[in-house]
């Protein structure tokens, strides 16, 4: 990839992930987030019961005024068979239909036809893949579907990082929507939840290859203004570090880490 086919339209997409009621989906909503995340992983400490998701689905369209959800079609997988040009375009569409709020179930290592089931009978727009289902299963979930991307820290891996890139474009498919990049602990098995940052520099050079990414991993208010003007990335991810308690959020930190990453997307946007 050229450098002019690099990703430069800035931040454009803050997801607040882990939600486990109708009201907390109401906060990040009205604080302006654009995807609002429930866990569908039987391990985590915020994973959600059906009815707590469909509590969550209908407080979200309630605050968009949206009867039905997104569909695939409607993120109309882009006609590129080149995963970069299929990213850029996948991104526009996204960034159209989540002017309304949308709502990611994020499964891990589960079967498809359970995720069928939950998109189905939850109503959930966007499907997040965490575990080590490969690019393809992103295909198999009934719903337009996000791929997590391990960011691995605590291992000697400078090598690892030198071709992170190269390796990243051989494998990646025209299957997912959008990529999201989080921080997973070697030797932890997969990952999500750590509550830590990984190199951002990393996030970058996928961006300047040409595909918008999200980051997430050790995201809050007082380090999402700082991720967001050295790398100006197409989302921002953030759960643990918005909240009170594993769960619940805390209705002032949503605010402001939605209105840090809004400002300085805008700060950040100038020049370009």
């Amino acid at each position: 990839a050229t450098a002019s086919a690099s990703y430069t339209r800035g931040t454009q997409i803050v997801k607040v992930c882990g939600i486990t009621s109708g009201s907390d989906a109401t906060v990040a909503c009205q604080a302006g987030a654009n995807w609002i995340g429930c866990i569908f992983v039987p391990k985590s400490k915020r994973c959600v019961t059906k009815e707590q998701a469909k509590d969550i689905v209908s407080a979200v369209r309630t605050f968009g005024e949206r009867t039905e959800a997104v569909t695939a079609t409607d993120i109309s997988t882009s006609n590129s068979n080149n995963p970069v040009a299929h990213f850029q375009q996948t991104a526009l569409t996204l960034e159209r239909k989540s002017k309304r709020p949308l709502v990611v179930g994020v499964f891990q290592n589960q079967d498809s036809a359970f995720i069928k089931e939950m998109v189905k009978e939850c109503g959930l727009d966007l499907v997040q893949l965490h575990g080590k289902e490969g690019m393809q299963a992103c295909a198999e979930t009934g719903a337009p579907t996000i791929r997590v991307v391990d960011m691995e820290i605590g291992g000697d891996d400078a090598a690892e990082k030198s071709n992170f890139v190269e390796s990243l474009l051989s494998e990646a498919t025209t299957d997912p929507v959008a990529l999201l990049l989080d921080t997973s602990i070697k030797g932890a098995g997969a990952g999500g939840g750590t509550g830590q940052t990984f190199d951002w520099n990393l996030a970058e050079q996928v961006q300047n290859a040409g595909i918008p990414v999200l980051i997430a991993g050790g995201l809050q208010p007082e380090n999402v203004g700082d991720c967001i003007s050295q790398v100006r990335p197409w989302g921002v991810d953030v759960s643990s570090g918005v909240e009170e308690k594993p769960g619940t959020k805390d209705v002032q930190k949503v605010k402001a880490f939605c209105q840090t990453a809004r400002s300085t997307a805008l700060e950040s946007a100038k020049g370009f």
